[in-house]
């Protein structure tokens, strides 16, 4: 009877020694589409980055974004804002082609989508823009 008892506590004590507890982590993706919207965006394109928290705070004011930003955001993320420029249509826009993350940087690929010819559109002035989280603090490329 001893050493079955023995035996149960040798055999308790290596299971549950044994037993590697991993804490699995779930990855945040690279870039996450925060907002986009037709109107307004600036008449004229161009990309900004804002890395800092008093840049930040102008996106946590819109009401579109301030429920996706948190105040400690800027620790581990960059926001990416996309104008298109004014455009004579709706249709005209931006799609991320591919966001990749090098040892030093990260690469924003993009390319322009314009209405297809021929095709009838609204004519009406937009001013397409985007805001795009990038979860890292490494510098932002653009193709």
């Amino acid at each position: 009877m001893l050493k079955k008892i023995n035996t149960v506590i040798l055999l308790f004590t290596l299971f549950s020694c044994a037993t590697n507890t991993k804490v699995s982590q779930v990855k945040k993706p690279l870039y996450e589409i925060l907002s986009q919207q037709t109107y307004g965006g600036a008449g004229f394109r161009f990309f900004e980055i804002l890395s800092e928290p008093n840049e930040i705070v102008m996106l946590q004011k819109d009401p579109k974004l301030k429920n996706k930003i948190s105040p400690t955001d800027c620790l581990t993320s960059n926001f990416v804002i996309i104008n298109v420029g004014e455009k004579p249509t709706i249709g005209y826009g931006i799609q991320i082609e591919s966001v990749v993350e090098t040892e030093k940087n990260i690469i924003l690929t993009t390319k322009d989508i314009t209405p297809i010819p021929g095709s009838i559109t609204i004519q009406q002035i937009t001013n397409p823009f985007y805001v795009v989280k990038i979860n890292s603090k490494k510098e932002i490329l653009f193709k």
